[in-house]
């Protein structure tokens, strides 16, 4: 079977639970990344309100809590200590460090989600991305959000007031770097206007569902039909 984990479910709706050729589709990994600032948490938020057949991953972290923020939803919050141990015991898929703290992806939720057929969305750095296409390339979407401007990049950052003075200086510093990394991702967006951005994305989930090696049971479907089913 195609793909890393081999995910199935999620019948099509218009098919009866009877149907012995209804077509199953295999879950996907929507991955987002960008500079911090350029965007994606907002896009991936917006993504995420509308679109019942994704989920986000929600990321374990080293870093404190900022303000509005809520454990278990934005991040499940753990000491450092916690942290190794999961690495140690391969139960993550990903992790990296970012600006002194670290950050990774729990397995077991997103294996879960994938052998329902469902959607898994990340808002996850370069270095993530590439641990987890090495184990699950034909299972991973790979989005670079990049900012319209340096200028824009800097204000947005300004504007969230999340950082000190210092800590933007040193995103704006990293920055380069991360963008650097876009010819690695499938795809990338511009995000100079907010909504056709999030417009951009829900394209391209569409399109990747619709990949014929998501296709659980094709073979047999076709086959259904010329025999007039």
């Amino acid at each position: 079977m195609d793909g890393a984990f081999g995910a199935q479910g999620a019948m099509m709706a218009d098919q009866g639970a009877d149907d012995p050729f209804r077509l199953r589709r295999r879950g996907l990994m929507l991955v987002l990344s960008s500079p911090s600032g350029a965007g994606k948490s907002s896009i991936a938020r917006a993504i995420l309100e509308t679109d019942r057949e994704i989920e986000m991953s929600v990321s374990v972290t080293t870093r404190p809590m900022r303000p509005g923020e809520e454990d278990g939803h934005d991040y499940h919050f753990i000491d450092k200590t916690s942290f190794d141990l999961m690495v140690n015991r391969g139960d993550l898929l990903e992790w990296a460090k970012v600006f002194d703290h670290y950050y990774g992806t729990p397995k077991a939720p997103v294996l879960s989600v994938l052998e329902q057929g469902r959607d898994v969305m990340f808002d996850i750095d370069w270095q993530g991305t590439q641990q987890i296409a090495e184990s699950a390339k034909d299972d991973v979407v790979r989005v670079f959000i990049l900012p319209p401007s340096t200028q824009e990049l800097e204000r947005r950052l300004m504007e969230r007031a999340q950082d000190s003075a210092e800590v933007v200086a040193r995103r704006m510093a990293k920055a380069s770097d991360e963008m650097s990394h876009y010819p690695e991702y499938d795809w990338v967006i511009v995000n100079r206007d907010f909504q056709e951005s999030v417009e951009s994305v829900r394209a391209i989930l569409a399109s990747e569902r619709l990949r014929r090696r998501r296709q659980v049971g094709v073979g047999e479907f076709v086959k259904g039909l010329r025999d007039g089913y």
